[in-house]
């Protein structure tokens, strides 16, 4: 189905240039990117694949071990890229698969490792089977790869059962038959441009094997499986029986979200990337009601690491932390699985704006808050998040600090859920405006023609440029702390902390001879000098012995 010319596969030699460090995703720093907002290189105001290969030296200089990018395959864009319509494609506007194929070498080449998403629980509309699958008519072959039921009701005008979807409005869209007659409908728990593919069909998974090969065989180190707990859907598709679906959602198993028979899937998936060298890994989006059943998916034949949901959505708050990263180690332990941690992505408000504001908001804010209080909780925030035991991400623009852009004006936003009623909030535009590079210029260094998303003024205060030197500056703050980390044997790696007596409010542990001590407190607080202080996130002072640690800063002591 590709439009473009085949890539050669990377030699295995491409990979090796990679560190060969055994288990190196057990404590990697991962950074996303989301390729439209990160870099534009030919000036049309949508980032792409070059743009993203001519930063790579400031990724690596930042510290991480690999980049995760999200979808740049061929796409309608009716959901930024997670509506496919050619899995083994580049969408012209972000590039070719040369232009990919690039990309993985010099990365690798720079000791970076490439994750790409992978979109499996559902198409685009316009994937060449469902096209032909509506052209067809009721009854061809190719409606058994979706979910096309007959509706309900006495002329079948009723959807075939109660579900909604995520982006709001009912999970089904009725078809028009090639001869002009109301006809069948079919699934989408996102979009009616994301037509859900029925996993039950032997060709489904025949072809996304077929695409894993593919992308491995180009070089890549893994994939982030975008709606993991979703694909399998329960038998016969029952009701759910009630309304405003989506507040249930992480309370509870649902019938179209994790199923138990995901896991024969990723078994399968599993063997094929053990036959590859290079320690590849798969990374699971799994929204699941606890963090034990999302330690499902991490199972030794299963997949390596999944999203950490229940930590993203916590407060800023000491007894909510300590309670949520005692059960996320309590559940990866037994699996031999390491731990997740992450603040923010592409589909949530930014933290330093989410802890701006009062705590119950939710992920998907459209209050700017207060933005002083809201990046120092940020900076103290992601160096509690560091110095925890397993794999932390980092999503672009976070390291400088940036706030959700809440006041874009409606006629630009593009996030498919703002045009729904009672699905998403519909704000995800905000955490997506493209990243500020320089002082100056039409998009700040993004690229010579403007951004795809306005940029606020005075974002180029928070670029990389101005923060760049600058003592104290957010970016700084996460060069130094992701240098220690990696220098430090006891941050990373292991599976376990040690709990330390601390005022309320005071998140404090030990992990050998390092210890990490978060004042989530609104308040100044005196505490013991553990030891020579690493980093801190704010200004802390030092008396005999004593330290007074400011409200909502983090502080990394060694004892060594």
């Amino acid at each position: 189905m590709s439009q473009q010319p085949s890539a050669a596969p990377a030699p295995t030699s491409a990979v090796a240039t990679v560190s060969e460090r055994h288990d190196w995703w057990r404590d990697a720093v991962i950074y996303q990117v989301y390729p439209r907002s990160f870099a534009d290189s030919n000036g049309d105001g949508m980032g792409d694949l070059e743009g993203v290969r001519t930063r790579l030296p400031y990724l690596r200089d930042l510290g991480v071990d690999a980049v995760w990018l999200s979808p740049f395959y061929a796409s309608p864009q009716a959901d930024a890229g997670y509506d496919v319509a050619d899995y083994r494609a580049v969408d012209p506007m972000f590039g070719t698969l040369l232009d990919a194929d690039a990309l993985i070498r010099d990365a690798h080449a720079l000791g970076l490792r490439i994750i790409v998403d992978l979109v499996p629980n559902h198409s685009s509309d316009q994937y060449e089977w469902f096209k032909r699958a509506l052209a067809e008519g009721s009854g061809s072959p190719l409606r058994d790869r979706y979910h096309f039921r007959p509706g309900k009701g006495k002329n079948g005008e009723l959807p075939p059962n109660d579900w909604e979807s995520i982006f709001g409005g009912p999970a089904w869209t009725r078809v028009t038959e090639p001869d002009g007659t109301p006809g069948e409908w079919y699934l989408h728990l996102f979009a009616p441009e994301q037509p859900d593919f029925n996993w039950e069909h032997p060709a489904v998974g025949d072809e996304f094997r077929s695409i894993l090969r593919f992308w491995l065989d180009m070089g890549v180190d893994g994939f982030r499986i975008d709606v993991a707990h979703g694909m399998v859907k329960a038998e016969g598709l029952p009701d759910l029986g009630s309304h405003e679906q989506l507040k249930l959602l992480g309370n509870d198993v649902m019938p179209f979200f994790d199923q138990d028979g995901v896991h024969a899937i990723y078994r399968q998936w599993r063997r094929i990337l053990d036959e590859y060298s290079g320690e590849r890994i798969f990374v699971a989006e799994a929204w699941t009601p606890t963090v034990e059943r999302t330690a499902n998916y991490v199972r030794p034949d299963e997949l390596h690491q999944a999203f950490n949901f229940q930590y993203l959505g916590t407060h800023w708050d000491a007894e909510e932390l300590r309670t949520v990263i005692d059960r996320t180690l309590d559940a990866m332990r037994p699996v031999g699985a390491p731990a997740t941690w992450v603040l923010s992505n592409h589909d949530v408000t930014r933290h330093a704006t989410r802890f701006a504001n009062p705590a119950g908001l939710g992920t998907q804010i459209r209050l700017a808050g207060d933005r002083a209080l809201g990046l120092r909780r940020a900076r103290a925030a992601t160096l509690l998040m560091l110095a925890l035991p397993g794999s932390a991400y980092v999503y672009q623009g976070e390291e400088l600090g940036l706030p959700d852009v809440v006041d874009l004006p409606d006629e630009v936003r593009q996030d498919p859920a703002y045009f729904r009623g009672a699905g998403q909030d519909g704000f995800r535009d905000g955490c997506r405006v493209p990243i500020p590079w320089t002082r100056e210029g039409s998009s700040y260094g993004f690229g010579a023609g403007g951004s795809w998303l306005p940029q606020p003024a005075g974002w180029g205060e928070l670029s990389v440029e101005a923060q760049t030197g600058e003592p104290g500056s957010t970016l700084e703050l996460y060069r130094e702390a992701l240098a220690v980390r990696r220098a430090t044997a006891d941050l990373g790696a292991g599976d376990a902390v040690e709990w330390l007596r601390a005022p309320e409010g005071v998140v404090a542990f030990r992990r050998g001879d390092f210890v990490c001590v978060a004042n989530t407190t609104g308040e100044s607080v005196a505490l013991p000098a553990y030891g020579r202080v690493l980093l801190a996130s704010g200004e802390i002072t030092e008396t005999s012995g004593e330290a007074k640690v400011p409200a909502d800063t983090t502080v990394w002591w060694t004892r060594a």
